[in-house]
């Protein structure tokens, strides 16, 4: 293969790096970076009770009821559950172009996170 040959091969192989970087950015949804932000703050919150997604407050405990451990982890695993939800909502939603349904879901995975930002 001469000098030019090879020129013209790498020109074509950079030409078309970019054009497939260019396609996978134009497939991305309307929120897919905000999703992403979203997951990076998620994953940046160190384990610990006050961390994680919550959820409300129940009657037992406004009549100041003390928990039980089991009703501890119930809690956990449905405030988990629905977070997760959120998440999966807005990747969905986001996937389909649907950008109103997007940003409501990540609404949603924000409050339930507390993430203010």
């Amino acid at each position: 293969m001469n000098r030019r040959s090879r020129q013209i091969l790498s020109g074509s192989i950079v030409a078309g790096a970019v054009l497939l970087g260019t396609a996978c950015f134009a497939q991305s949804g309307p929120c897919t970076a905000q999703i992403a932000q979203l997951q990076q703050q998620i994953n940046a919150t160190p384990p610990g009770p006050q961390s994680g997604p919550t959820g409300p407050q129940t009657l037992g405990a406004q009549l100041h009821y003390q928990p039980t451990p089991a009703d501890v982890a119930h809690a956990e695993r449905v405030a988990n559950k629905d977070g997760e939800a959120a998440i999966a909502r807005a990747q969905k939603a986001d996937a389909a172009g649907d950008a109103a349904g997007c940003k409501a879901a990540l609404i949603e995975a924000k409050r339930l996170y507390d993430i203010t930002q």
